[in-house]
């Protein structure tokens, strides 16, 4: 399978690879197990550094399944958020099953493509451009203002808010945890990869 390396500079060899079973201690083993029997199917992406601290890497995933698979928001929401969060830290991976998955989900392509190229999209719908608009403070400014506030609860109702707002810290955390381990992505047919932004 063809990837992609991880971040923009050369070289971008993988820093924690995926071990090998034999290499494994009986708590990894049970860790990556508990994942391949989860819905994910398989040890990829973040989880495969995480592996190093196995029970981090089995309560981070239980965090992001919660969010991914049982979440009160859209998943045309959900989808937009990772990929808003993919671009802003550069990271492959989520950006390359993630921007596909938004696609899916309604986003329409033309966003996807002005988000690679770190722009704002002109044409959003007013869930998607209040989930960008949201999801940008969170990431500039650590907050919202009231109105945001308001406007978000009124849209996905408290609940959906505490799991907006965690979706975005989970992402950033597997994101920068996949930078610094140079996690590969797989190379999709969909989406390209994600270049660097000037300035």
């Amino acid at each position: 399978m063809k990837t992609i390396p991880q971040g923009f500079e050369a070289p971008a060899d993988e820093r924690l690879p995926m071990l090998d079973m034999a290499e494994m201690t009986d708590a990894q083993r049970e860790a990556a197990q508990g994942m391949i029997d989860g819905p994910r199917k398989a040890v990829i992406g973040p989880f495969i550094p995480l592996l190093r601290s196995p029970t981090l890497m089995a309560r981070v995933g239980a965090v992001g399944e919660t969010l991914r698979f049982g979440s009160v928001l859209p998943r045309e929401v959900s989808e937009w958020v990772i990929a808003i969060v993919a671009r802003h830290t550069g990271n492959q991976f989520e950006w390359a099953m993630h921007a596909p998955l938004a696609v899916e989900a309604g986003v329409a392509a033309a966003s996807i493509d002005a988000l690679a190229a770190g722009q704002r999209p002109a044409a959003l719908s007013a869930e998607a451009a209040l989930a960008y608009d949201y999801t940008h403070a969170i990431i500039a400014r650590h907050g919202v203002d009231d109105a945001m506030y308001t406007e978000a609860c009124r849209q996905w109702g408290e609940q959906g808010v505490v799991e907006l707002t965690a979706m975005i810290g989970y992402f950033m955390t597997v994101c920068w945890v996949m930078n610094v381990a140079r996690t590969p992505a797989p190379a999709v047919d969909a989406v390209a990869p994600l270049m660097p932004l000037g300035g």
